[in-house]
């Protein structure tokens, strides 16, 4: 049996343990890897390594020694319960002893789950478990995780009541982060808000969510975006000391300038032209932004993105100006703008 779509991730949450074999395979390792440590903690819940319920088995083991998987699945445990053999890391090399297992598995023997990497359509392993009217085989895409999954992700980190606006934030967040990340993201809020009996918002997540550059820079692009001139040299001067190449305040100011005018130009308004980007903006540093988009219009924020590219190109070519210098005058320069004239 073949999982899709939304079938994998409800049946990873709740495997059948009447059925002999699962195998998880996928390009993204660590996707396989969550995918994995999730259907064996529904089979044999979070005690099972210590009551030795679980047992692992490389999967290079298998070719040197087959008859190691036959044996675990058909070994009585000394606790109750129901158990599991963990094939890691499995080749095609391992598909025998897999295929020998499978057909002398009983119920009431240890289920077995098979982790592999990417498989091909000729793969072994893959011609075992499809065709297979017991196995059930779970090909692990690189797709952001459902808001089923990312509920049950909650539900698991202690945090039920979640509202509308803050799922919202907290499913951009998983298009933007590595699954290991989010998890590890998830955990953190689950944590933060332990005894907390309020909601989460969204100013919450944005403050837990892994930042994606240095907090000085970003307080620099927004004193500029804002045309707060006089913070303008102090918050400078403390880029200067952190030793921040003045291309990378460039780059950094050039997308975030881009990002104003997307949202500027977007014909749903500012908000849906942020909720396009990647990474997303959520939380008070969407609406700051918004705001910041209505204040410059889209034709001063061309004109911006026009100076910060001249500026880029000066950086990179063999120009004797001072670099930091010139990069300090031109944010300058976008600073003092009359708000008006934007």
């Amino acid at each position: 049996m073949i999982l899709k779509g939304a079938e994998i991730g409800h049946y990873l949450a709740r495997p059948d343990p009447t059925r002999p074999a699962l195998l998880i395979h996928g390009q993204d390792a660590m996707r396989v890897a969550l995918k994995r440590a999730e259907a064996i903690k529904a089979l044999v819940g979070e005690g099972a390594e210590e009551e030795m319920r679980l047992t692992r088995i490389p999967g290079g083991n298998l070719r040197r020694d087959p008859a190691t998987l036959l044996d675990a699945v058909k070994a009585v445990g000394f606790f109750p319960g129901q158990r599991v053999v963990l094939v890691d890391d499995a080749t095609d090399a391992a598909a025998p002893a897999i295929a020998a297992a499978i057909s002398e598995w009983r119920s009431g023997d240890a289920v077995i789950v098979v982790a592999a990497g990417a498989l091909n359509k000729s793969s072994a392993l893959r011609k075992l478990f499809e065709p297979h009217p017991a196995a059930v085989t779970a090909p692990i895409y690189d797709d952001p995780p459902g808001e089923d999954e990312v509920g049950r992700w909650l539900r698991d980190a202690g945090l039920r009541e979640i509202p509308r606006e803050s799922m919202r934030d907290l499913m951009a967040l998983a298009r933007a982060l590595d699954p290991g990340d989010f998890r590890q993201t998830v955990e953190k809020i689950g944590l933060y808000k332990h005894g907390d009996p309020e909601p989460l918002s969204p100013a919450e997540i944005a403050a837990l969510a892994p930042a994606t550059i240095e907090a000085e820079v970003d307080d620099l692009i927004d004193c500029v975006a804002e045309g707060r001139a006089r913070e303008f040299g102090k918050l400078m001067r403390r880029i200067e000391g952190q030793g921040i190449a003045p291309v990378t305040l460039c780059i950094a100011a050039l997308r975030h300038f881009r990002a104003l005018h997307t949202a500027a130009s977007d014909p749903g308004g500012p908000g849906a032209g942020l909720a396009r980007l990647r990474p997303p903006v959520f939380g008070p540093r969407r609406d700051r932004m918004i705001r910041q988009a209505q204040d410059w219009g889209m034709r001063a924020l061309e004109d911006a993105i026009h100076q910060l590219i001249e500026t880029d190109l000066v950086l990179r070519s063999s120009s004797r100006a001072p670099a930091m210098a010139l990069m300090e005058r031109m944010l300058l320069r976008l600073c003092m703008m009359p708000r008006g004239v934007r």
